[in-house]
C-alpha cells in the first residue's frame, strides 16, 4: 500500500469534468459507508438526509485569487506568473508600492535575477532569486496592488480544464469558488466545498447541523505529481492555517460529547489533524500545514468527510484511501466511473462516513 502504483486507475478522458453542473448542489453524491464499504447514489442536495442533526460541518473559507498574470519580458518574449505565496507576501507588503511574494515563472528561458516582466503600464515585477524551480519577484505597482490583480489576473484553473480565451460560457470566477470564501489566499479551490448553495446551508442549519470555519490557503502543490516510487518518501508543500478559538472550541466540545465531526475537503482533514494534539484537541491559532496522509495515518479528529474524486497516483488520492481504505476507495471509484460520474474539480463529490 506504499507504492505509488497502487493508487494508479482508468479514467476515461469524457469523465474529466470542464465545467461545473448549472446549480451547485445539483451534482451527484456517492455515499461510502466507511465500515462495510456499501455505497448508494445521491443527488447532492439530499446530503441533508445523510446528516445527523448532531453533526458538525468543517469548511475551509479560502478564497481563490486571480493569482495567474500573463506579460512579458523586458525583451518582449511572453511570460506567465503564478503567485503563490499571496498571503504572505501581504504580511511583507509596504507602503512603498512594492510587492515580494513567491511565483512560479513561465517563460521561453529560464529567468535569471534581475529579469523584468511587465504586466501593463502600472504594475512590473523583478526576479530577485530562485530556488528549488520557485522564484520571488518583487512587484512594483502604481496604485492598489490587490485592485490590480483582480483587474488583469486570472483565476489559476487546475492543468487538466482546458479554456479558450474567448470561452465566456463559464464565469470561473464565480464557479471556482465556495459560496462562502472570504479569506483570500489561495491558488486552488477546496473544491468538496463547490457543491454547497447558500440554500443548502441554510436547510442544514435548520437541522441542527452546525456550520464552522477554518482557513487553509491551498497552494499549487496540490496540483503536482509524486516522483518516488515508494510514497513515504514524498513531501508536500507547506500551507498557511488559521482556526478561530471559537471555531477550536465548537469541535473540541462537541467531539466530547460524541458528535461527529464532518470535514469538507481534504484541505480541511489536514488542517484539523495536523492543528490536533495526541488525544485529538483542535488548538487554535496559525501556522504552516505540511501533514501527508497516506495509509497508516490514526485519524484522530475527524470522523466523516466530503471530498471530489481525486486524480490517480496524487496525494489527495492517498488521503482518502487512508480514512475508507485504499480497496474499498477504488472501488468506490470504478463505481463511479461505471455510473458516469463527473471528476476532479468541477466533478461529482462522494460522503465517507
Amino acid at each position: 500500500m506504499f507504492l505509488l502504483q497502487d493508487y494508479n486507475y482508468e479514467l476515461p478522458d469524457e469523465l474529466v469534468a470542464q465545467k461545473p453542473v448549472d446549480e451547485r448542489d445539483r451534482s451527484k453524491l456517492l455515499f461510502l459507508h466507511q465500515e462495510t464499504g456499501r455505497l448508494s447514489h445521491h443527488q447532492f442536495y439530499e446530503i441533508c438526509d445523510l446528516l445527523f442533526s448532531s453533526d458538525i460541518l468543517v469548511v475551509n473559507n479560502t478564497e481563490v485569487i486571480p493569482a495567474r498574470l500573463i506579460g512579458e519580458k523586458d525583451t518582449g518574449g511572453r511570460a506567465e506568473v503564478l503567485i503563490l505565496d499571496y498571503s504572505g507576501g501581504r504580511k511583507s507588503q509596504t507602503d512603498g508600492g512594492e510587492f515580494v511574494c513567491q511565483c512560479l515563472i513561465k517563460t521561453s528561458r529560464r529567468p535569471k535575477p534581475g529579469t523584468s516582466f511587465f504586466f501593463n503600464q502600472l504594475l512590473k515585477a523583478e526576479v530577485i532569486n530562485c530556488r528549488d524551480g520557485i522564484y520571488n519577484l518583487k512587484f512594483s505597482y502604481k496604485g492598489d496592488f490587490e485592485t490590480l490583480l483582480y483587474l488583469i489576473g486570472n483565476v489559476p484553473l487546475p492543468p487538466y480544464i482546458k479554456r479558450d480565451m474567448y470561452d465566456i460560457a463559464c464565469d470561473d470566477r464565480t464557479s471556482y469558488q465556495t459560496v462562502y470564501a472570504s479569506q483570500k489566499g489561495a491558488v486552488a479551490a477546496p473544491t468538496a466545498g463547490l457543491h454547497f448553495s447558500e440554500e443548502l446551508l441554510e436547510k442544514l442549519a435548520e437541522k441542527g447541523v452546525r456550520i464552522v470555519e477554518i482557513t487553509l490557503h491551498v497552494s499549487y502543490g496540490t496540483f503536482l505529481p509524486v516522483r518516488v516510487s515508494d510514497i513515504r518518501d514524498h513531501r508536500i508543500h507547506s500551507e498557511l492555517y488559521f482556526i478561530s478559538k471559537e471555531t477550536a472550541d465548537i469541535i473540541n466540545h462537541a467531539k466530547a460529547n460524541g458528535s461527529r465531526i464532518l470535514a469538507v475537503g481534504t484541505t480541511c482533514v489536514r488542517t484539523l489533524e495536523y492543528a490536533s494534539d495526541n488525544n485529538g484537541i483542535v488548538v487554535h491559532g496559525s501556522g504552516s500545514c505540511d501533514l501527508f496522509i497516506y495509509p497508516g495515518y490514526r485519524f484522530k479528529v475527524v470522523d466523516a468527510m466530503i471530498t471530489n474524486f481525486h486524480l490517480p497516483k496524487s496525494t489527495l488520492l492517498m488521503l482518502v484511501s487512508a480514512f475508507a481504505g485504499r480497496e474499498k476507495v477504488l472501488n468506490a471509484y470504478q463505481a463511479a466511473i461505471n455510473k458516469r460520474y463527473r471528476f476532479f474539480s468541477y466533478g461529482d463529490a462522494m460522503l465517507i462516513a
